[in-house]
């Protein structure tokens, strides 16, 4: 079996090299010499670890079209988790060297504390990290995630974190409850104030970019909403002067939910806007009409302005935002954003 030299280049310039044979995937490659690469699902079904081949053969197993278009595939957009060298490689990663983890994460365990229907199917789960000896911290940047194992079944799924880090180890959650989910049949069924749920991370490089004063533009479907509250909470805390912008959108007006928060959150940070964005509003609805991918195009048409935009939630989504802001002249460089999709396996 053959071996290959991978160059896996970061965002922030850092370069990492590695052994990969042809049958193993970058991710496995990466992990045989400590290299733990920020990835959810490894089986191609969520989106989370796309990168862009640079240079060099490759073969790309199944995945689910979803995680990774035909589109995107011609693009040489790859899944580090679904992609197998046919020659040397040079990859470029959406992510920073400081997300690549030099060991496998370990487990912390976390009581629940909070656990409240905030909207139409949609639930807060709050946790508290265990104090093992070096206190309770909860580390993290904003807009990363953890992943949570259901008690008793060993069954993880990902959630990105709602709050900021802070001393006290407070996990602050959004999870929209899907139907026959695995992690949603607990929450509905079986979950209670102080079961022990342990928690694998923070993971995830889909974090704020500094690039000066530049307008931070923020969308978010449904509980996408997470990693966004993380980072205009954080921006709030740390005064950050760039001017930002909330899309928050959601199918019906039953379906908003953190409102309260959002508007304490324009009260404390200069120049932030909030639109939200019903797709099949009533007739009372005095907001936006459409999706954020609607009104994301139309802004960037009416203000002519490049921001750095932020997008979590569905592909259908994330497609249609990068779409509108690639015809209005936004560089590839501006996008960042988070897929994912329901697991109910």
């Amino acid at each position: 079996m053959s071996v290959h030299s991978i160059a896996l280049l970061t965002r922030d310039g850092e370069r990492l090299s590695f052994p990969c044979a042809e049958d193993q995937s970058l991710v496995e490659a990466a992990a045989a010499v400590d290299l733990f690469l920020p990835v959810v699902c490894r089986e191609g079904g969520c989106g989370a670890c796309r990168a862009t081949a640079q240079e060099g053969e490759y073969h790309l197993g199944p995945h689910s079209s979803a995680a990774l278009s035909a589109e995107d595939a011609e693009r040489r957009t790859i899944l580090l988790c679904r992609t197998y060298p046919r020659g040397p490689m040079s990859v470029g990663a959406p992510f920073d060297r400081s997300r690549i983890l030099s060991q496998a994460v370990r487990p912390r365990g976390g009581a629940v504390t909070e656990l409240t229907l905030v909207g139409e199917r949609t639930v807060r789960l709050c946790l508290e990290l265990e104090d093992e000896g070096e206190g309770r911290a909860a580390e993290f940047e904003a807009g990363q995630y953890m992943e949570l194992e259901i008690p008793g079944e060993g069954v993880r799924r990902a959630y990105s974190l709602a709050n900021t880090a802070n001393w006290d180890g407070a996990l602050e959650f959004l999870i929209r409850l899907q139907p026959q989910g695995r992690f949603s049949g607990y929450l509905e069924r079986r979950a209670k104030i102080g079961d022990r749920v342990l928690t694998h991370g923070p993971l995830g490089g889909f974090t704020l970019q500094e690039h000066g004063l530049r307008p931070r533009w923020f969308v978010a479907g449904g509980t996408g909403l997470a990693p966004m509250l993380s980072m205009l909470r954080r921006m709030a805390d740390y005064q950050d002067p760039q001017p930002a912008r909330l899309y928050f959108g959601v199918n019906r007006e039953s379906e908003l939910f953190a409102l309260d928060e959002l508007g304490r959150l324009a009260e404390e940070l200069p120049g932030f806007t909030l639109i939200p964005c019903v797709w099949r509003a009533g007739e009372g609805w005095q907001g936006f009409r459409g999706t954020p991918a609607d009104a994301v195009r139309a802004d960037l048409a009416a203000l002519g302005v490049a921001p750095d935009l932020y997008t979590c939630g569905p592909p259908a989504l994330i497609d249609a935002v990068e779409r509108a802001a690639r015809e209005q002249g936004v560089p590839d460089s501006h996008l960042f954003s988070e897929r994912f999709l329901p697991s109910v396996a």
